[in-house]
């Protein structure tokens, strides 16, 4: 397991995964760090979905051909069979979610940001262990279908679909960027 200094200045996202992706501590560790992340008012406002295994992979990859269709039913073949392998990208996705409670004190941008903050920490704990992962949203994350199929409540939000897996090849290292870019004294 690499040191936290070395995980935070040098993790990456993995977009080609294959076998395995995370199982018994690898996968506890993952599950771990989602529940760990900043949660103003301890309100937990966040639920996953791990859909693993090629039945399951299908299943969500028929959700989202359903829902290419409800949004367009002129929709051409190859996009409709494009939809309907997203989720075989990854031997492992886990739907994150956001489960907002609007009456809350807390206000739901803060809900959403602490539901983004667990995806982040899966995806440092992965990669920390030696799995790569591919944190992606795009149009399937915001359809009221695929919301709806996944059982998902009237105010929850897909904050991302976390894709985990073995990197099928090295990824190269990214340049780092330069901090006086970013950061000013104020």
């Amino acid at each position: 397991m690499m040191d936290a200094i070395t995980l935070l200045t040098t993790r990456q996202s993995c977009p080609r995964l294959i076998e395995p992706a995370p199982q018994g501590e690898a996968l506890e560790l993952i599950k771990q760090a989602a529940l760990r992340v900043p949660d103003h008012g301890a309100l937990r406002p966040w639920r996953f979905l791990i859909v693993q295994g090629r039945s399951s992979l299908e299943r969500l990859g028929d959700i989202f051909a359903e829902a290419a269709v409800e949004d367009d039913p002129s929709i051409s073949n190859d996009l409709l069979e494009r939809a309907r392998q997203l989720p075989l990208r990854a031997p492992m996705v886990i739907v994150c979610i956001a489960r907002c409670n609007s009456e809350s004190k807390i206000p739901l941008h803060e809900q959403l940001q602490s539901a983004a903050c667990s995806v982040m920490a899966m995806q440092q704990a992965a990669f920390a262990q030696g799995y790569g992962s591919m944190w992606r949203t795009g149009m399937y994350a915001e359809m009221e279908f695929v919301k709806q199929s996944l059982e998902l409540g009237e105010d929850d939000e897909i904050v991302g679909f976390l894709y985990l897996g073995t990197p099928a090849t090295k990824v190269p290292q990214r340049p780092a960027l330069d901090p006086t870019d970013f950061f000013a004294d104020f």
